[in-house]
C-alpha cells in the first residue's frame, strides 16, 4: 500500500503564430521544438507530453480550431489513446514588453481587441461567451499558481503570478479554455513569455520543462 508513484499526467500545449508588432513569436518556436527538447532532457515518468499545436493569433475566426484542438484531448481519453490521469493544458503567450514570465491566474470574459488579430478581427467591449453574461465575469485556474511560481523562482527564473493576462487574443483563447477544463474535468494555465530578445531562446525552454517537471510533481 501507498507504494505507487504519482498518477499519469498528460499535457496538451499550445503556441500561437505571428500577430501585429510581433513579426517572430516565440512560443511558435518553442511549441513547435517542446517535444525534441523534452526528449534530450527526459520527460518525468508519469507526465505525457501529448500534443503541441501552433494557433493563429485569432480571436472569433479561429474558434472551430480551438474547439477542435481542445475536444482532442478529451477524445484520446475517452479513446483510451492517452493514460488515464490528470489532462492539462498549457497555452503560452508572449508578452512583447515583458521582462519576465508570467503565470497567469484568471481570465475575464471580455475580448477589447488594441489591434485587429490575424483575420482582421477586432472587438470592443465584447463579451467573450454572451450566454456567460457580463463582461466583467471571470474564470479561474484551479492550478496553484502561487506555488508553481515559488518553486519556479527558487529555481532562479525571473517570474510573477498574474491576475491580468490582458483583453487580446491569448485572455481570449484562455477564458475558452478555462471554461471547456471546468465543464470536463480537466484543467487548464496560460503562461506569458517575454521575447526572445530579452530572455533568451534557451532560458525559455528550460523554464517551460521545469513546469512540466513541476506540474508531473505536484499531481
Amino acid at each position: 500500500m501507498g507504494s505507487e508513484g504519482p498518477s499519469v499526467v498528460t499535457v496538451h500545449v499550445t503556441g500561437f503564430k505571428k500577430f501585429h508588432g510581433v513579426a517572430e513569436n516565440p512560443t511558435e518556436k518553442i511549441v513547435a521544438n517542446l517535444k525534441s527538447f523534452m526528449e534530450k532532457r527526459g520527460l518525468p515518468k508519469n507526465i505525457v507530453l501529448s500534443s503541441c499545436t501552433v494557433l493563429e493569433t485569432a480571436g472569433q475566426g479561429a474558434l472551430g480550431t480551438l474547439h477542435k484542438v481542445l475536444e482532442s484531448a478529451i477524445t484520446d481519453r475517452e479513446n483510451g489513446s492517452s493514460a488515464q490521469g490528470q489532462v492539462i493544458w498549457i497555452h503560452f503567450g508572449v508578452n512583447s514588453g515583458a521582462t519576465r514570465f508570467a503565470l497567469e491566474n484568471q481570465a475575464v470574459n471580455e475580448a477589447t481587441f488594441r489591434c485587429p488579430d490575424e483575420l482582421g478581427w477586432k472587438p470592443q467591449r465584447v463579451p467573450i461567451v454572451p450566454s456567460d453574461g457580463s463582461i466583467s465575469r471571470t474564470r479561474e485556474t484551479t492550478l496553484p499558481v502561487n506555488e508553481l511560481t515559488k518553486s519556479l523562482r527558487k529555481m532562479g527564473y525571473d517570474v510573477v503570478p498574474s491576475d491580468d493576462a490582458g483583453r487580446f487574443v491569448c485572455n481570449y483563447v484562455y477564458y475558452h479554455s478555462l471554461r471547456f477544463a471546468e465543464q470536463h474535468g480537466i484543467k487548464s494555465l496560460f503562461v506569458h513569455v517575454p521575447l526572445f530578445l530579452t530572455i533568451d531562446e534557451e532560458v525559455q525552454m528550460h523554464f517551460v520543462a521545469s513546469l512540466l517537471e513541476l506540474l508531473a510533481c505536484s499531481n
